[in-house]
């Protein structure tokens, strides 16, 4: 059975017994989350979350780029979280290269030009968590009183680290 057939027939399992079809709209416990992308981290589980508790924004890296910054501007706004946590993790492959190492693969490998792109890679952890954390504090679009902390979640242990 082909990965896709595989977790459609979860699906159909899991809506069987669904009964969360009533939860708020907005976060029960007012809280956003940005963290990575990567398939090791269930931020649910680490961070004891159940469905309706909190948004969690993933991206490549973990990042508050413009996108994560959009849609952490909504989740205050519109549906009233109240703090973010940043959370970044231990062997993020956002620490293997550079731009102009995807930018080369893209043009030899797909003849594409990405030389537009930023993906944001970055060298070290901590600096990128606290660069995130920062944007967030800083915007104009979020009230000084929208809390923002950063940590690391460490893959070999589960546990999280804060920035400071």
């Amino acid at each position: 059975m082909a990965v896709r057939e595989e977790v459609l027939e979860a699906n159909r399992s899991y809506a069987e017994s669904f009964d969360k079809g009533d939860l708020a709209t907005p976060p029960a416990r007012r809280l956003a989350v940005v963290t990575c992308m990567d398939a090791r981290l269930d931020p649910a589980k680490f961070l004891g979350l159940r469905e309706g508790d909190a948004h969690v924004i993933r991206n490549a890296g973990g990042v508050v780029s413009d996108d994560a910054l959009r849609s952490l501007i909504i989740s205050h706004w519109l549906l009233g979280t109240e703090e973010a946590l940043v959370i970044a993790h231990t062997g993020c492959g956002m620490l293997t290269f550079t731009n102009d190492d995807i930018h080369a693969k893209l043009a030899d490998e797909a003849g594409a030009d990405a030389s537009g792109i930023d993906f944001l890679p970055f060298p070290d952890l901590d600096d990128s968590v606290r660069a995130s954390v920062e944007r967030i504090r800083s915007t104009d679009l979020l009230p000084d009183g929208f809390g923002a902390t950063g940590y690391v979640y460490d893959c070999s242990t589960g546990e999280l680290r804060e920035v400071v």
